[in-house]
């Protein structure tokens, strides 16, 4: 933090009249952190913003919540000397760990923005590291084509170690401190997000959409384990129109593929943490180490470990009529993980159906109540005892119920009561008959 701090303060010292200007204005092609970024999807190939010369802009997000939940099970006792590794950890209400991000994007040419995402306190680190940055090019003037200029009015690259883009999800989901654009204050339980390093073509035209990615299929880049890497595809379609005054229609369907990895991640990259602290955790671990929101920072969600190969699809609708927002995601992942040297017999088939439904108030819609439904199921991955059993398939339901109010554009109070069930686990998995229900208050600011 104390480098951080200093390396910001050489940053404001600077005298950089002459080569750029620090500013909280918009950069070109840009998605606003703040209320304006609501149901901005892929960036707009709109030129709304004149270049003015290198531009810095420095922004972030604060977001603290106040957690009231219980949780209870009905697994069997398994004891370790006094203490039963099934047992709940005892939990109150309080107030979880606040998070913040640092957001610096640069205007570097006409139509080529850099974007830097540091996450400076999160549930999982408590020290300060980068989520990604990615370049994003919107016009290519530098190579004094005219062809090359025409494509790009509908074209857009971005290049770097990014926020993959799979599915429409997490457009509208928690980023760490980043809560604005969700309505709710938890993500998915099978949540598809994760970072990771290659190139991105997103073309629009007349409302049409088309994305193609290749990525290097996990999280952090590699060159170990020679063989046993393989490259991420990624691919979306759709169609994204304002039919009328108060409608407005997206429809689209994204897949995610990789035949091999050391350990992808596509339902594990959320290293900042789940909103829903400590719930269905123990108090210790076999080994005996105390459980903290920090070991157990995926508490609430569920990984189905499809860790090796993986085929994702989802299908998400939206529909915006007046106030009335309609958004649902429709996904299948089938894959295998991986057990030491020796793959899964067979693939997993995991399924997720999300549907969210807000209603936004007044003519400014400042005011929002919502609602989710949010159900999961598939078969968990064998354990290293017994690799050549499937276990049986496991469900999880979550309902989510609450609303916001944003007291300005940058500043968004929530609330919401949440309960989550989980069925169909083994008696001696600690989730059996598991079920954590109650409130959540959050306060997030984004600019």
């Amino acid at each position: 933090m104390k480098k951080l701090a200093l390396s910001l303060g050489l940053l404001l010292g600077l005298n950089i009249g002459a080569m750029a200007q620090l500013t909280l204005s918009d950069m070109q092609y840009f998605r606003p952190y703040d209320k304006r970024g609501l149901n901005v999807f892929e960036t707009s190939k709109a030129d709304t913003t004149a270049f003015e010369g290198i531009k810095v802009r420095l922004g972030g997000g604060f977001a603290q919540q106040f957690q009231g939940l219980k949780h209870r099970n009905t697994a069997t006792a398994i004891m370790q000397g006094e203490n039963n590794l099934n047992q709940l950890m005892a939990i109150e209400n309080g107030f979880n760990l606040a998070t913040a991000n640092l957001n610096l994007d640069v205007q570097l040419a006409d139509g080529i923005r850099l974007n830097l995402v540091t996450y400076l306190s999160s549930r999982h680190h408590p020290e300060t590291w980068v989520k990604g940055g990615f370049i994003q090019i919107d016009k290519a003037e530098f190579l004094n084509s005219n062809f090359v200029n025409s494509v790009f009015q509908n074209l857009t690259l971005r290049v770097g170690h990014m926020e993959i883009n799979y599915g429409d999800a997490h457009f509208r989901r928690t980023d760490n401190a980043h809560a604005l654009h969700n309505p709710f204050v938890g993500n998915y339980i099978m949540d598809a997000f994760t970072t990771e390093i290659g190139a991105e073509a997103i073309y629009q035209y007349k409302g049409f959409l088309a994305v193609g990615s290749i990525t290097g299929g996990e999280i952090q880049g590699g060159i170990q384990n020679p063989g046993q890497r393989k490259p991420s595809f990624i691919g979306k379609i759709g169609y994204d129109n304002q039919l009328a005054e108060d409608l407005r229609v997206r429809l689209t369907g994204s897949v995610y593929t990789t035949g091999g990895s050391v350990r992808n991640t596509l339902y594990g990259g959320d290293r900042a943490g789940s909103r829903y602290y400590l719930v269905m955790d123990p108090a210790r671990v076999a080994s005996g180490t105390a459980v903290t929101a920090a070991t157990h920072f995926t508490s609430g969600h569920i990984n189905p470990g499809l860790t090796n190969s993986i085929t994702a699809l989802v299908v998400n609708p939206f529909v915006k009529y007046k106030g009335l927002e309609f958004f649902g995601n429709f996904e299948q992942a089938k894959g295998k993980g991986r057990l030491g040297a020796a793959d899964e017999p067979e693939d997993r088939t995991w399924r997720q159906l999300g549907t969210d439904l807000v209603y936004r108030i007044g003519a400014n819609e400042n005011f929002y109540i919502a609602g989710r439904y949010n159900v999961v199921n598939g078969r968990l991955a064998p354990s290293a005892a017994t690799p050549n059993v499937q276990n049986n398939e496991v469900t999880l339901s979550r309902v989510q119920v609450g609303g916001g109010w944003f007291v300005t554009k940058n500043i968004l109070a929530k609330a919401e009561y949440v309960k989550q069930q989980y069925k169909d686990f083994a008696p001696t998995d600690i989730r059996h008959g598991g079920q954590f229900d109650g409130f959540m208050i959050e306060g997030a600011i984004s600019f």
